[in-house]
């Protein structure tokens, strides 16, 4: 398989970049001004040029083949949505090799049982990844929402309809089950961020963080997409800052 693309920007440590389904570029564009002081590798999964497409669907287990060659130099990661997926499977499996996880509002429903609105995002999620624009309407556009995207009243804009096509046939993140009790072991510090805009993305991520032993933040304002939220780049570099220092002071 050809290698993915990662595009860095910077100077400083490594700080690598894993989106969801939405492109780098929307979703980590407001972190730029990091790059003063960090060096920001924003990886294009399959599918997201200029990465080759995926042979067969989007699929997490493949994301983690693609990123375990990147945690050699044991980077921060940052991951978003599904892109959580693959991280946490390659780092559940070589847990020594990431110097911290920040993991924003991930699909792992499993960790909510018996929760009426998680279980509702899981099947409406994954009806929309199997079905695409062939979802049914009303509960395509509740997952969009969701997600973050701006559908207004009207049609849906060409740019959503577009990576509604993009992602169907992808592999449904209700069969995601990463080591997390390897990561909780290693010690590895982890930041748990959410939008404070859906009740289930809430409860999946205070249910994360308790798995993993992490902090937990709330930055309102954006969405699904987090990073732009206020406040949200400060709280992500004293993270970063901090996990440098802990781990540094634990080797000791």
């Amino acid at each position: 398989m050809s290698e993915i693309v990662v595009v860095r920007h910077g100077s400083g440590p490594e700080v690598l970049l894993v989106h969801g389904g939405a492109g780098p570029r929307t979703t980590w564009g407001p972190l730029a001004p990091l790059a003063d002081r960090w060096t920001l590798a924003h990886v294009h999964r399959r599918g997201y040029p200029p990465s080759p497409p995926p042979r067969e669907r989007q699929d997490f287990e493949v994301d983690a083949l693609d990123l375990a060659p990147l945690l050699v130099g044991r980077p921060h990661v940052v991951a978003h949505s599904y892109g959580v997926l693959g991280t946490l499977t390659a780092a559940g499996a070589a847990a020594g090799s990431v110097r911290s996880l920040t993991l924003i509002e991930p699909p792992l429903n499993y960790l909510v049982p018996d929760d009426p609105e998680v279980a509702r995002l899981e099947r409406i999620g994954d009806a929309v990844l199997t079905h695409g624009m062939d979802a049914d309407p009303i509960e395509l556009r509740e997952f969009l929402g969701l997600v973050g995207a701006s559908i207004g009243d009207g049609p849906l804009p060409e740019g959503v309809v577009a990576a509604v096509r993009r992602a169907r046939g992808t592999r449904p993140t209700s069969e995601a089950r990463p080591r997390l009790d390897a990561i909780r072991d290693a010690g590895v510090p982890v930041l748990v961020a959410s939008g404070d805009h859906a009740a289930a993305h809430e409860r999946i991520c205070d249910a994360l963080a308790g798995a993993l032993g992490g902090e937990r933040t709330v930055h309102p304002g954006a969405g699904h997409f987090v990073a732009a939220a206020p406040g949200f780049a400060e709280r992500l570099e004293t993270f970063l800052r901090e996990s440098v220092t802990r781990r540094a002071s634990s080797s000791r």
